[in-house]
This record gives C-alpha cells, sequence and structure tokens, in this order.
C-alpha cells in the first residue's frame, strides 16, 4: 500500500511518497547512469525483457532490493513518479511489467512528465502489466495508478489490466490505493471493494488531501507523510486494530492479524525550473527517521546494499533496529526523539549539508538513541497481536526481539 501527493503551484510542484510493503523488504536507493545500449538489446525487468532503446536518462531510483523496478525516483531532467497498488475488475496476469517496472521505464526514457507517462502508456499497451509484486507473498500482484511531475505540470495516470486514462492536474491530487478518474473508476473499480477497504485507501487519500491543500513548504508534505492519523504533531502514536495493524494512516505500520504493510521507504521533492531538491529517508517508518537531501547526479555510498535479513553494513538495516525498538517505547520516548527530528530536519532545510553529511548524521543519531538507558529498558506496551506479528518479522531477519 502507498501513498502519493503532488500539488502544482504557480511557481513549483511539490511530490511526496511513502512505499508501504512487507517490514523485512528493505528498500534500496540506487543511482543509475545514463547510457548509450547497442541496437537489438533486450532489456531483463523484473519478470519479462522488453526491448531497449538506444539511449536512457541518468535516474535516482527507491526500489525493493529483489525487483528491478523502483517505487519511487527521478531523473536528471527533473521528472519524478510514484506508483500505487489498484485493486480493479480486470484480469491479473501471470507475467508482465510490473508497476515498478513502469516507474523506471519512464524515469530512463522520458524527458518530461507528459513523455514519462506516454513511455508507461506505450509500455502496457506492448506488454501488459503483471506479476507478483510481494516479498512475503510472491503471489500478490495488483494494477497501478501513477502520478507523474516535473517542474511546470504533473499527472494522474489510473490503469486497469490493458486499460488506462490520464488526467493534467491543477492544485492538489492525491492517491491511496484506490482508481479516482471518474468515469474510469465507476467502470474498472473491483466490485465489492474488499481489498480498497481493506487497505484504508479513503481514510488515507481524505487525511493526505487535507493536509497537502496546506502544504506550503517541504516541511510541510514531510509531516503529510509523517502523519499517523491523529492529532497532534509526528510523534502521534499509531493507531493499531486486530485485523489491519496501523493502515489507516499514511505513516503505516505493520501489525494485523489478517493484512498488513510498514512504510519502508519516504520521498519527497520539490520541483523548480530553476532546479530540483530531492530529500529522502532511505529508511523505513518517516516518523523516525531524517529526510535527506540526494541528487541524480551525485551518489551516495551506502554501504551493503540490503537484503530481507539483518546487515550491520547496510544503512537501511542499521536504522530498522532504532525503528523497531522505539515504537514500542511509552510515549515521551516517541515524542522526545520526534523532536528532536524536527529541530535537525528543520536545520538541514534551512541550511542542506552534503548528501554524505547528512546519511552519516542520521546514523550517529540512530546510534546514540539506541544507547539510550530509557530505551533500552523500555517495555513494548503495544496490543499482544502487535508485539507477536514483529516477534516473527524480527526472527525472520534475525534481529532480537527488541530491534537491537
Amino acid at each position: 500500500m502507498c501513498d502519493t501527493i503532488v500539488a502544482v503551484q504557480s511557481d513549483r510542484v511539490l511530490f511526496a511518497k511513502n512505499s508501504d510493503r512487507d517490514p523485512n523488504e528493505a528498500q534500496v536507493l540506487e543511482w543509475v547512469g545514463g547510457r548509450r545500449h547497442c541496437r537489438g538489446e533486450t532489456l531483463r525487468c523484473t519478470w519479462i525483457g522488453v526491448p531497449q532503446v538506444r539511449s536512457t536518462h541518468s535516474v535516482l531510483l527507491s526500489r525493493p532490493f529483489w525487483t528491478w523496478g523502483a517505487e519511487m525516483g527521478a531523473n536528471e531532467h527533473g521528472v519524478v513518479i510514484g506508483n500505487e497498488a489498484v485493486f480493479t475488475n480486470q484480469r491479473y496476469a501471470r507475467l508482465g511489467l510490473t508497476g515498478m517496472d513502469l516507474v523506471r521505464l519512464a524515469l530512463e526514457r522520458g524527458e518530461d512528465a507528459e513523455a514519462a507517462a506516454a513511455v508507461i502508456v506505450d509500455m502496457i499497451d506492448a506488454h501488459g502489466q503483471g506479476g507478483g509484486c510481494g516479498l512475503e507473498n510472491g503471489r500478490f500482484t495488483y494494477h497501478n495508478s501513477f502520478i507523474v511531475a516535473d517542474c511546470r505540470t504533473a499527472f494522474v495516470l489510473e490503469t486497469a489490466g490493458n486499460c488506462w486514462q490520464a488526467d493534467r492536474v491543477s492544485g492538489v491530487r492525491c492517491l491511496s490505493n484506490e482508481l479516482t478518474l471518474g468515469d474510469f473508476a465507476a467502470r474498472y473499480r473491483e466490485r465489492p471493494a474488499v481489498k480498497t477497504v481493506i487497505a484504508g485507501a479513503r481514510q488515507r487519500r481524505r487525511r493526505t488531501e487535507e493536509q497537502a491543500r496546506r502544504a506550503t513548504r517541504l516541511q510541510d508534505m514531510m509531516a503529510a507523510l509523517r502523519d499517523h492519523g491523529a492529532p497532534g504533531h509526528d510523534g502521534a502514536a499509531p493507531r493499531y486494530t486486530p485485523l489491519f495493524g496501523a493502515m489507516g494512516a499514511p505513516c503505516m505500520h505493520g501489525g494485523g492479524l489478517l493484512v498488513s504493510s510498514q512504510t519502508t521507504a519516504s520521498w519527497v521533492s520539490e520541483l523548480t525550473r530553476q532546479g530540483c531538491a530531492h530529500w529522502v529517508t532511505a529508511t523505513a517508518a518517516p516518523c523516525t527517521s531524517l529526510y535527506k537531501p540526494v541528487a541524480v547526479a551525485h551518489p551516495v555510498d551506502l554501504g551493503a546494499a540490503p537484503r530481507e535479513r539483518f546487515d550491520a553494513e547496510s544503512y537501511w538495516w542499521r536504522h530498522e533496529r532504532l525503528h523497531r525498538r522505539v515504537l514500542g517505547a511509552p510515549r515521551d520516548l516517541r515524542d522526545e526523539l520526534a523532536g528532536e527530528l524536527q529541530r535537525v530536519q528543520e536545520g538541514w532545510l534551512a541550511d542542506p549539508p552534503p548528501a554524505a553529511a547528512a546519511f552519516a548524521e542520521g546514523d550517529r543519531l540512530s546510534e546514540r538513541w539506541l544507547r539510550n538507558p530509557r530505551l533500552r529498558l523500555a517495555v513494548d506496551a503495544r496490543p499482544w497481536w502487535v508485539r507477536r506479528y514483529w516477534r516473527q518479522r524480527n526472527s525472520w531477519a534475525a534481529l532480537s526481539d527488541n530491534g537491537v
């Protein structure tokens, strides 16, 4: 599940996305340079091959470790894209291009938002969409909606099988795992809307739209992605239900007995004619993370690429120890961390540090918090089903129950 937001303003476009996946589905932040390719090359995507084009753009991607495609990303021309799972009445193909493949293909091949959206449409027409999209359940599949933006405009592109419809954005638009485009949605949405309801799609979209309409700064988009759907600041606790965990808010936390999902990476961009600013967590749980400034043209060494088991050499997994510990901590400890994150973030937004320095500072803050005696001794007060859920995921990831 995911939430994607775009706000088209007179002098800029603001973009934000949370990627919600299985808790151990670590996300890779990857820089890929533009290249010339030989005529007749075949490009291997996640499940199928497609003809390669003669040249591709440089891209920065945030992708699940096991996929070729990306949940979100940007290219050297200032195009950003995020995709959403949607559930429709059309057939789900066993093989095809995943929505994440389509994001990457469009970024590598589209020089502006309109051209990138056209790439997605052309690839669906030629190759279809399909294939497994989950780590814990390899057969889990869906169709896709996209927000495609550049510094001048944005598009919502929604699909159902090989059918699609696009709409140019005016003002604010949000996607949260539900078709939204009028007649297209009426014709192709799933009936009954079981998966859409389970995903909490409408309540999350109402929440993100409410916040996005008030957004005037990058801080506001970050706050929308950190939101737990409750009044108060970013430290407000997640609300868990027995069946669905904390899937009812943009900052999503696993813990449901029936279905569950966890925010595993977050991205915010400010796109202007003068240039683009991209900010990423490269870690799970934005409520426990700092957004770091990154650029398509300047790679950062983040250590070993993460996989589904804990690796101390991986930036994503080092932060995961803090995330998994602090979510069970008493409210005052969570609020204390949120306050410190906000102070650091405000300073960075006012005077952005070099990317490598920001990632290093995020690492230091996580390590210092993990050594906090109050955090180490805190008793997990979450509901029993949430504690059980995380014990199992920690075991799969070779982490101790307290995440340290």
